[in-house]
């Protein structure tokens, strides 16, 4: 059986917690306040009642004061009502949105790596954040003022139709009008335009960060922001929508709703000339000249309620579509954990005819793909860009699951295995690495917190990192980013070298870690390499096929098959694809420019 969806109000209180019973207490505060507003204008006909009855001989109208200290008692406990209401609210909306940051950012840490590199960081954190800013006018607000309307207009309905129904009617039309009209810009078709208007935000909030990232770029060569259409383009498309729901949906119905809710005396005044001739008639016009006062102002409470329903319902849209957003987050692939996970036995790593697929593509990226690492040996991936390489390494620690076939560490499928226990099994170092904002101490200590000092100073200067160490102000508790110390590529790269190394991990994943290295910072880490792979088990992925003449073994790999495989001696010989790698890299390297004279 189809499970029914879950309503937002519901979602939203489910967000909310034990502080759900602060959303109900300040709902309830808010309808008895709602009940208390209407006391006034009821007061405002008795009164009236009263005193036409002793006309012109106002003194008799001895309960005058009395209405008049009750209307300002109900509207002065109304107002303390509500505000205490909009405090619950207010309280359990804060605490409904921290909850949604905390459960979305617990849920994203559960979910695989390569997950992020799908979905950009500045849309995850948009999509967490913003969204959950914007839930939080309706939980704060919004829930209140819907209640409160609804207790409003049941009092109001009662009202109408007590004193004279005729007037009521012509009161109530104005209400009729003014729904219909905000229909017409919230209903129907036009409620899809408010999900696509928050989609437009979301890839402008994605482009924009990486315009952002990308401003070093720009400034070199003397670009202007034209240059990132994909940001510009999402900019104008965010305009657009918000112009078109603006000016094509809004525009005339709000005219219709504001001119008809600020002028529902218009109404009334027909009515009031068509009934007045048989109130005279009959004899009754002290009941009628006192009715119509109380309609009269009645019908100025009518623009009100109704904008505070029209302000609430898009609270209402604002924040399912932001809910919407948020589910992508929280339906985040999760990675499972084994109810019994098993202990892998030894380094070994193991591709047992395996074959990969990315979500939304037709083609696999690795197809039958096997092959075998053995403790203490050195395997490169080779081939052509798009091959596998890189996809093929990002199955061992499980950033992805395979498709079919099965990676095993140690004889154990990585599925079996608890992913905290896999992490340790693996040390990582990426072409990009990034370090954080914080000492070179601490960077390095993220790969084993309990480290010492002199645990950090060994893996640093192993990762030939003294000369670093050496000429920043306070050594290795400089914080990077601050005080105009900055590393460059390959600095940073040694310091992850670094990481890496703290970390002692039987396998190692090297992925174009010379990729951005100058000649000397390359021939450093080539020795920091030396000191990360001894004894260990290690898969390099490399562009540089220097880099890998002294494998133990060469994989090559084109699209997504291993084609080739042997030692660099056997495959330069084989005149197949790597021989011709081989060949175009030697000529790269002897490149040079020869300038005319």
């Amino acid at each position: 059986m189809k499970q029914k969806k879950q309503s937002d109000i519901a979602t939203l209180l489910d967000y909310a917690g034990s502080h759900r019973r602060l959303t109900f207490l300040g709902l309830g505060l808010s309808a008895v306040s709602m009940v208390c507003s209407m006391v006034p204008y009821l007061c405002v006909w008795l009164a009236t009642r009263d005193l036409i009855a002793v006309a012109p001989n106002w003194a008799q109208a001895q309960s005058v004061a009395r209405y008049g200290w009750l209307a300002f008692g109900a509207a002065f406990g109304g107002i303390a009502l509500y505000f205490l209401g909009l405090m619950c609210t207010h309280l359990a909306a804060f605490r409904t949105a921290a909850n949604i940051r905390k459960r979305g950012v617990a849920h994203v840490m559960d979910a695989p790596l390569g997950w992020f590199d799908a979905n950009a960081s500045g849309l995850i954190r948009g999509r967490l954040d913003a969204a959950a800013a914007d839930t939080e006018t309706l939980l704060a607000h919004n829930l209140a003022d819907i209640v409160g309307t609804i207790v409003l207009f049941v009092a109001m309905l009662a009202l109408l139709f007590v004193f004279d129904w005729r007037m009521g009617c012509a009161c109530l039309l104005a209400a009729v009008i003014s729904i219909l009209t905000m229909f017409a810009m919230m209903g129907g078709k036009n409620a899809q335009i408010m999900a696509e208007y928050q989609a437009a935000q979301d890839r402008m909030t994605k482009a924009g960060t990486e315009y952002v990232r990308g401003i070093p770029v720009v400034k070199i060569f003397q670009q202007t922001v034209y240059s990132f259409k994909a940001f510009q383009q999402a900019i104008e498309e965010y305009s657009a929508k918000a112009e078109h729901y603006q000016a094509d949906v809004c525009r005339t119905p709000q005219s219709i709703n504001l001119t008809v809710t600020e002028g529902a005396f218009v109404f009334l005044v027909p009515v009031a000339l068509f009934l007045a001739p048989g109130a005279l008639a009959a004899g009754d016009l002290a009941g009628f000249i006192t009715n119509f006062a109380f309609y009269a102002v009645f019908s100025a409470i009518i623009s009100t309620a109704l904008a505070r329903i029209m302000f609430a319902s898009s609270g209402i849209m604002l924040a399912s579509t932001a809910l919407g957003r948020i589910s992508t987050v929280m339906d985040a692939p999760e990675l499972k954990a084994p109810e019994r996970p098993k202990t892998p036995q030894g380094s070994r790593v193991e591709f047992q005819d395996v074959s990969f697929t990315y979500d939304g593509a037709e083609t696999p990226a690795l197809s039958h793909v096997s092959f075998t690492v053995e403790p203490g040996q050195t395997v490169a991936l080779v081939g052509p860009s798009g091959g596998g390489k890189t996809t093929a390494a990002s199955l061992i620690p499980r950033f992805w699951d395979v498709s079919s076939g099965a990676v095993t560490v140690g004889g154990v499928d990585v599925r079996d295995m608890d992913p905290h226990a896999l992490m340790e099994q693996v040390a990582f170092v990426f072409q990009n690495s990034r370090l954080f904002k914080t000492s070179i101490l601490e960077n390095v200590r993220a790969a084993r917190p309990e480290a010492t000092r002199e645990q950090v100073l060994a893996a640093l200067m192993a990762a030939q990192c003294g000369d670093i160490l050496e000429k920043l102000p306070k050594g290795m508790d400089t914080v990077i980013g601050t005080e105009g110390t900055y590393l460059s590529g390959g600095e940073q790269q040694r310091v992850a070298l670094a990481r890496a190394i703290l970390k002692d991990a039987p396998i190692v994943v090297l992925d174009e870690a010379t990729a951005f290295a100058d000649p000397e910072n390359e021939a450093l880490i080539q020795k920091a390499f030396a000191q990360l792979t001894k004894g260990r088990t290690v898969i390099m992925i490399a562009h540089r096929l220097s880099t890998v003449v002294g494998a133990d073994k060469i994989l090559v790999l084109d699209q997504g098959r291993v084609v080739e495989q042997g030692t660099h001696g056997e495959l330069a010989a084989a005149s197949g694809l790597y021989a011709k790698m081989w060949a175009d890299y030697n000529r790269a390297v002897q490149w040079k420019i020869i300038s005319e004279q």
